[in-house]
């Protein structure tokens, strides 16, 4: 482990800024539009729900799987119930946030970006919590399928 921190993602941070540039209230409402930009899953996975990997630590039913191409491009795919708006956003800002990014971008991610991006006032530390959980599960899942084993 090296003490060398990498720049986020480009569009983690574009994310990140929005947030941070505006006032608490006005953060729930961005979140609120996140949630509405999840994408359905697509077929192999909305037809197969036994693919993907249940988020224990989020109160809503939140389920994952993630894909790594012969290019090493990560692909994340996330499912949350629309009447959970708080973990559905977050899901969402993970799937655009990562979208298109190599194992090594994503695996470089910090552990504490949900901290980061300025709603810890705004949500329960519990969905805090479940955030930082669904971004530790894609990490993992890239590590198995990148077969990178525990090297993050």
């Amino acid at each position: 482990m090296t003490d060398i921190t990498l720049p986020l993602p480009v569009a983690l941070e574009q994310i990140r800024e929005d947030f941070l540039a505006l006032e608490q209230r006005d953060r729930l409402q961005l979140l609120l539009e996140f949630s509405n930009g999840l994408p359905d899953l697509p077929p192999r996975y909305s037809d197969h729900p036994d693919l993907l990997e249940r988020v224990v630590e989020c109160q809503s039913p939140v389920f994952l799987f993630v894909e790594v191409d012969a290019a090493r491009t990560v692909h994340v795919f996330v499912t949350a119930p629309r009447e959970s708006p708080t973990t559905r956003g977050f899901a969402s800002i993970l799937v655009q946030g990562l979208a298109g990014l190599d194992v090594d971008q994503v695996l470089a991610v910090p552990q504490d970006y949900p901290l980061e991006i300025g709603l810890t006032e705004a949500v329960s530390p519990l969905r805090i919590r479940g955030m930082m959980a669904l971004l530790g599960r894609i990490q993992r899942q890239v590590r198995e399928r990148a077969g990178a084993g525990g090297n993050a």
